[in-house]
């Protein structure tokens, strides 16, 4: 049931230019990439849009996000700069890592973001630990542990849930349930996909949406943070969307049937159906979403072309931050 307050003319326009602010970098990024003016390697959240902006449209710069390999969305809709984190992906000493982090490690811990990871599975006892400590040091705050169903089947998803249900954690774990680990429909690997419903294992609240509705991904979110806030324990949703590009940058995809890919893109668009429903609504009109269009793509060319003038890092500084401070070498 939808609780969640009714939205204005101001609220769409912003929740629309967060979306739409991560498809174009993630676009952006892409075609550098295939191009060959990116180093590293690039996953893209294109088409999961909703569940980053509607999961920390709650959240504070107190409050913490882990996130994936596909991260890029969490860290611009958590509130981490278009230039650093262009500058990040470039290698580049302006990054938020100092260009140390590349695509798949961007953080910024000034505004809770503990960091995108390379590692299937990895941010489940990073989000939990967080929570802890939260807990320990009798916070209002929340951390979020955003993974996908191919990291449900990982243990540390158990030995996390598991830990923050004993807890009473306030945590909230989000399965980006995109259908694919990397290759593999989760059909084939996951006996039940409904990922909520194992929730009830460890004594929490589980809950599915439609990842895809911006609204509903709103909603949902709202309630389950609210009640971590409260002392009521941690959540965990289950979130179905669809990744409109391969596991990574390149991907040829034989996995996947290209007419169901097609059909996703055109039918099940959260851009596409948010800005279809705000406008239908009368809340914004064509003409003020080409110009949220506008202003995000002036936004994008200007971080591009801040990342690209950016210096790289000092040779000399290689080994700074390997080793903490004073420790032998």
């Amino acid at each position: 049931m939808m609780t969640t307050r009714p939205i204005d003319g101001d609220d769409a326009r912003d929740l629309l230019r967060q979306m739409q602010t991560i498809r174009a970098f993630e676009t952006r990024i892409e075609s550098l990439f295939k191009d060959g003016e990116l180093p590293g390697f690039v996953h893209s959240c294109a088409g999961q849009e909703a569940i980053a902006v509607g999961v920390c449209r709650q959240l504070t710069s107190a409050d913490y996000i882990t996130s994936t390999h596909r991260g890029h969305g969490h860290a611009i809709a958590k509130g981490i700069a278009l230039d650093a984190i262009f500058a990040e992906l470039y290698g580049k000493e302006a990054g938020t890592c100092h260009g140390r982090g590349g695509s798949m490690h961007v953080a910024d811990f000034s505004i809770g973001m503990l960091g995108a990871n390379g590692i299937v599975g990895g941010g489940f006892g990073i989000a939990v630990g967080a929570a802890f400590a939260i807990g320990y040091q009798q916070r209002p705050d929340v951390a979020v542990c955003f993974f996908g169903d191919g990291a449900a089947n990982k243990g540390t998803f158990h030995e996390a849930l598991n830990f923050a249900g004993v807890h009473d954690l306030p945590v909230v774990f989000v399965c980006e349930n995109n259908r694919y680990a990397q290759f593999t429909d989760a059909s084939a690997t996951t006996a039940v996909t409904d990922i909520s419903v194992r929730a009830a294992s460890y004594g929490i609240v589980g809950e599915s949406i439609d990842g895809n509705d911006l609204l509903a991904v709103i909603d949902s979110a709202e309630r389950a943070i609210d009640r971590a806030r409260a002392g009521d324990g941690p959540t965990l949703i289950n979130m179905a969307t669809y990744r409109h590009s391969g596991h990574y940058v390149g991907d040829a995809e034989e996995y996947r049937k290209r007419g169901d890919v097609q059909a996703n893109r055109e039918q099940n668009d959260p851009i596409a159906r948010f800005t279809v429903r705000v406008v239908a609504e009368g809340l914004l009109t064509d003409s003020d979403v080409a110009a949220v269009h506008a202003t995000v793509d002036a936004q994008i060319d200007a971080a591009h072309a801040f990342a690209v003038g950016a210096p790289f890092p000092d040779p000399a500084d290689a080994m700074r931050d390997v080793f903490t401070e004073g420790a032998a070498r």
